[in-house]
């Protein structure tokens, strides 16, 4: 058995494995390579395998209980000539094994037709394929990771918004706190002043006789009365923005616990996501090393 790469201690990925075998062809057995492809599942490795056959040949791979043949397939690499190309694919839990074998010429195999050559360079392709799977699964479950490390950012981000949001708004209501206090006073000081005034002119207007002034002293006891109403409606509204400032602060005061409690927490997901996307990066570079 020829181990062609070891795991490096990283359990996310796992070895490939090529050895020298046989595949049962007809009623012989034919020399032959295996290769032991871990994670990716059967289906996937069967549609790109047939598709690596049929590449550059308008020869179509037969499929016979679970046993694949192409006549004519061309592997440059190994013959400048098109060769036949006998495999099976067994799936074996948690890996995939390919066993294949090429025949250069009738009954003449790459192990006694190439020399040592030829079956390093069968080898070399069988691995490179191997390799080839394994790496795109890698590559997707790396995206797949960085997608949800995205998604957890993205969450957090939002929890950071609404806290500095939050944030002013509890500031925008304690300045409006107090622009309506200071509003307050000159209303209450007017209000006062307005009263006292509809008071002592009620008092001269009762003791007038009947006339022009009474009347024009009538007209503007009702413009003070119009004015004192509008005071009365300005504190009422000054009072309204307070009462509704001082609930923005209660709710956002009690809020901005709750998500830091939850930012904490995305925190802590998105540290975990972090090192998850470092395996996973980690297993992508160490497969490309794979020689």
């Amino acid at each position: 058995m020829l181990i062609l790469t070891i795991c490096s201690g990283l359990k996310a990925q796992n070895p490939l494995y090529l050895l020298e075998d046989s595949l049962k062809t007809g009623n012989s057995l034919a020399p032959a390579l295996s290769v032991y492809i871990p994670e990716v599942n059967y289906d996937r490795i069967f549609r790109n395998w047939v598709k690596h056959l049929e590449t550059g040949t308008k020869s179509k791979v037969v499929t016979e209980n679970g046993e694949m043949s192409i006549f004519g397939a061309i592997f440059q690499d190994i013959s400048i000539n098109p060769v036949n190309v006998y495999s099976r694919l067994t799936d074996q839990d948690s890996v995939v094994r390919l066993t294949v074998s090429i025949e250069m010429k009738k009954d003449q195999y790459v192990e006694k037709a190439t020399g040592e050559a030829g079956m390093a360079k069968t080898k070399m392709m069988l691995f490179n394929f191997a390799k080839e799977q394994y790496l795109e699964l890698a590559s997707e479950q790396l995206r797949k990771e960085e997608n949800k490390l995205r998604e957890i950012e993205k969450e957090l981000g939002s929890l950071e918004k609404d806290e500095n949001g939050m944030e002013r708004s509890i500031s925008s209501a304690k300045k409006t706190i107090e622009s309506e206090k200071d509003k307050l006073i000159v209303l209450r000081e007017e209000l006062n002043a307005v009263s006292e005034v509809i008071a002592d002119n009620n008092r001269i207007l009762s003791a007038m006789k009947p006339g022009s002034e009474k009347d024009e002293k009538a007209l503007f006891l009702k413009d003070l009365e119009l004015k004192k109403k509008r005071t009365i409606k300005s504190i009422a509204t000054s009072e309204n923005k307070i009462y509704k400032a001082e609930q923005t602060i209660k709710k956002a005061s009690h809020n901005i616990p709750e998500i830091g409690g939850d930012q904490a927490i995305i925190r802590e997901k998105l540290s975990e996501q972090e090192e998850v996307v470092q395996r996973c990066t980690d297993k992508l570079n160490i497969i490309k090393e794979y020689r």
